[in-house]
């Protein structure tokens, strides 16, 4: 299996503190050391990292920001990857969304897709609980709840690791005495490709707030027949649902639309919304639907 980043932890934490000064004068944002406390594996190419801090204090966020994950070149990839010569003078970064709670100080919690030919995938899903890995230690990012006013309900739309941010705005954000409803459609080829499925029925049952809508575009690949809605989230969305469950529809009056991961999914939910009359949210004109494109 090769070697594994454990066997190299000081050389590579080296490198990453270097890396950490060195890049501050051509504007790459600093890492600093991190290390791997939790790891689930979804599916044989989805994983939930959490990371800690090492010696330093997490930094606050809005649930929906995003943080820099960081390696060096010489790390391992994990089998089945493209193989790629090792460059030791590399550090590889790569923003992703934060799916923890911001309530929660101890760890920052990852939703990761791998990409076989990637640079920094195949080297992140070869990490171990007690791995280093670099952090960026500012969190950044605009697709948040903060342009939504508190009396608007909000519907979460994504496919993939999409629901990466969605789950820290649950997490963060519903609880029992709010007046916002929330409304989640998450989809993808495979039943087992649900990401946080279980979760999310979980607070469903408990929170009549939520609204969990899991759906599958594949579904006669299933090993056991899938119960659930098949499709696409622009048949759910189409199908009026949210509609039908909340008891109301569902307009640009009281209702904002967040859309992330695949593009033809934004490019074609942006396309249905508008004919709604919602419209795309920017500084200079606010609207009712926020997009997070994921490649």
């Amino acid at each position: 299996m090769g070697n594994r980043l454990g066997d190299h932890r000081m050389d590579d934490q080296t490198t990453l503190a270097a890396s950490a000064i060195a890049t501050k004068g051509d504007r790459a944002p600093p890492v600093l050391p991190a290390v791997v406390t939790q790891r689930v594996d979804v599916a044989p190419e989805l994983m939930i990292l959490r990371v800690a801090a090492d010696g330093w204090e997490l930094p606050d966020f809005v649930p929906g920001q995003y943080a820099v994950l960081a390696l060096p070149g010489s790390a391992p990839r994990c089998p089945g990857s493209d193989p790629e010569p090792p460059d030791p003078h590399k550090i590889i970064r790569r923003a992703y969304s934060i799916a923890s709670s911001s309530l929660a100080r101890q760890y920052l919690e990852f939703y990761i897709a791998l990409v076989r030919s990637g640079e920094l995938t195949p080297r992140l899903f070869a990490l171990r609980v007690g791995d280093r890995v670099g952090l960026g230690r500012k969190i950044t990012g605009m697709f948040t709840l903060g342009q939504v006013p508190p009396d608007q309900h909000v519907v979460l739309i994504a496919t993939g690791t999409g629901i990466a941010p969605y789950m820290s705005m649950i997490r963060t954000a519903l609880t029992a005495d709010s007046p916002r409803r929330f409304a989640v459609i998450h989809g993808a080829r495979h039943s087992w490709d649900l990401g946080y499925h279980a979760e999310l029925m979980s607070l469903a049952h408990v929170c009549p707030k939520l609204t969990y809508i899991p759906v599958v575009s594949q579904p006669h690949e299933e090993p056991v027949p899938w119960g659930g809605k098949t499709g696409r989230c622009q048949d759910i969305w189409k199908s009026r649902l949210i509609d039908a469950t909340w008891g109301f529809r569902v307009e640009p009056a009281n209702t904002h639309v967040f859309l992330c991961g695949n593009p033809a999914m934004i490019e074609q939910m942006v396309a249905l919304l508008a004919e709604e009359g919602f419209h795309e949210h920017s500084r200079k004109s606010p609207g009712q639907i926020h997009t997070e494109n994921y490649w």
